[in-house]
């Protein structure tokens, strides 16, 4: 029997490669064919690796950058030009303050005229703010927490964070003056709204000439997938279906209309898009949406079912675990239960990564250089 398993790790690591920052911010600027000296601005999760692609292109024309991203995101040397800054992700905090603060005195402190290229990725609504006065730090935190606890998706999170922020909704243009902007965008949000990814720092923009462009998104980062599984049909899939709804919504839901949709239909690999959403308790445990998601499909699963379900973020994450999200099949609950743990009791607490963790389950990266929501790989055999 073909190692189902590994073949599905892999190509879904062929899928984060397709949307990685340094490559994609690369071969977009390599596109437009100039060099020009210029400073850049990288936020997001993924913001080192769109720098590193900014710094690879640009050479000796990138002047200065800041760079602004989430603790434990920042892997290579930089250069001294280079201002890093880490701020709080998924909960802003003082830090997010400070890196807002910091981003107004870098774009005050540029020369005159001299063009700045922004490079935004997911994460960004988090780690840099500056707030209008009728909010506070306090209330921010606590209006953002209490809507991520009840499962609010990523729209109706920035569109709260774009009424209370003074550089959002395209305010920062007030601090920008007459230089020439340019900006690049990984998108994490369904739709590939700019006005949405990152609560549009730029967006919606002043001025029509202004310059920008998407570079990588969920969509693209499928298409790679169902490329690579088509290509190498010796994993063992008689076919490879591309799916053309986005699943949002609660996770547990979604996991169980997956698990039906590959019980009803022939065997092969089916390929999903997602951004789902969890009610949590009071006192969560350990996991993430893709955890959660991929223990309601085990628990659905029989033990008879041929079928593996991968569910996994792409930036390297998941929730507030350095895990990016599971990959089960219908020997996990048998797998966990070993350890003495309680499927359903873990689900409940929002703990899915405890029984994942004991059922050998849990997909780790490390930090993969993009944000592109998430994806579902369900294969049945």
């Amino acid at each position: 029997m073909p190692d189902y398993r590994t073949h599905l790790l892999e190509i879904y690591a062929t899928g984060l490669a397709a949307v990685q920052g340094e490559q994609a911010v690369y071969q977009a600027l390599n596109k437009r064919g100039k060099r020009q000296p210029c400073h850049v601005i990288a936020i997001g999760k993924a913001a080192e690796a769109m720098l590193l692609g900014a710094q690879r292109y640009l050479q000796q024309h990138l002047h200065s950058a800041l760079l602004i991203t989430k603790p434990g995101h920042v892997t290579a040397t930089h250069p001294s030009y280079v201002n890093i800054i880490e701020a709080a992700h998924p909960i802003p905090d003082e830090s997010s303050l400070a890196a807002g603060a910091a981003l107004l005195t870098y774009l005050q402190n540029l020369p005159a005229n001299e063009p700045v290229l922004f490079l935004i990725s997911g994460g960004t609504s988090s780690l840099v703010e500056v707030l209008n006065t009728d909010w506070t730090l306090a209330t921010l935190q606590q209006t953002t927490q209490e809507m991520l606890a009840n499962g609010a998706v990523i729209s109706e999170i920035n569109a709260m964070r774009r009424t209370q922020s003074l550089i959002k909704g395209g305010k920062l243009w007030h601090y920008i003056g007459e230089r020439p902007v340019s900006c690049l965008l990984i998108s994490d949000v369904p739709g590939d709204d700019p006005t949405v990814i990152g609560s549009g720092l730029l967006f919606p923009a002043p001025h029509d000439d202004f310059d920008w462009e998407i570079i990588a998104s969920n969509r693209q980062m499928l298409e790679a997938i169902a490329a690579a599984a088509t290509t190498n049909a010796a994993q063992g899939w008689t076919q490879v279906l591309l799916m053309p709804d986005f699943l949002e919504g609660d996770a547990e839901v979604v996991a169980h209309c997956c698990i039906e949709h590959l019980r009803e239909n022939p065997p092969g690999l089916y390929i999903w898009g997602a951004e789902t959403t969890v009610q949590l308790p009071l006192n969560p445990g350990h996991g993430g949406r893709n955890q959660h998601l991929a223990l309601a499909a085990a628990l659905y699963l029989r033990p008879n079912d041929t079928i593996f379900l991968l569910a996994a973020g792409t930036d390297g994450t998941d929730g507030v675990t350095p895990d990016t999200g599971a990959l089960v099949d219908a020997g996990t609950i048998m797998r966990g239960k070993y350890n003495t743990l309680d499927p359903l009791a873990c689900l409940q607490a929002a703990d899915a990564g405890t029984f994942l963790a004991a059922s050998g389950d849990l997909i780790y990266t490390g930090p993969t250089g993009t944000n592109v929501m998430d994806i579902i790989l369900g294969l049945k055999f």
